[in-house]
């Protein structure tokens, strides 16, 4: 079976996540998050050659609770899980290099 790469805007609940085999990225924002806006080109950029990761979108707020449950405090927030468990989290990255040299970890 392919990995599914689509980023998705389904909220999954953190139980759903701890369980999840395999790679993912979590991309905490918000639409109207200018910061997540600029950092679109550069979160695709550094996932474009990783089909073996799931890319999951998620909208974060007040009042959100799976934010919170990560203790997400600015936006954009990529935490990388490896079976279910993170093992890196970028806050607000500037690059597409960055991004890369955090995707090692997946590996």
């Amino acid at each position: 079976m392919t990995p599914d790469r689509t980023a998705r805007e389904i909220e999954p609940t953190r139980t759903e996540l701890d369980a999840r085999p395999g790679f993912a990225v979590l991309e905490f924002g918000a639409g109207w998050c200018p910061i997540c806006q600029a950092a679109q080109p550069l979160i695709a950029q550094a996932l474009a050659t990783r089909d073996d990761l799931t890319h999951i979108r998620i909208e974060d707020g007040k009042g959100r609770a799976l934010g919170r449950s990560y203790r997400v405090k600015l936006w954009p927030t990529l935490i990388l899980l490896r079976d279910g468990v993170e093992v890196e989290r970028l806050v607000r990255p500037e690059s597409s290099v960055k991004i890369t040299q955090a995707l090692r970890v997946l590996s």
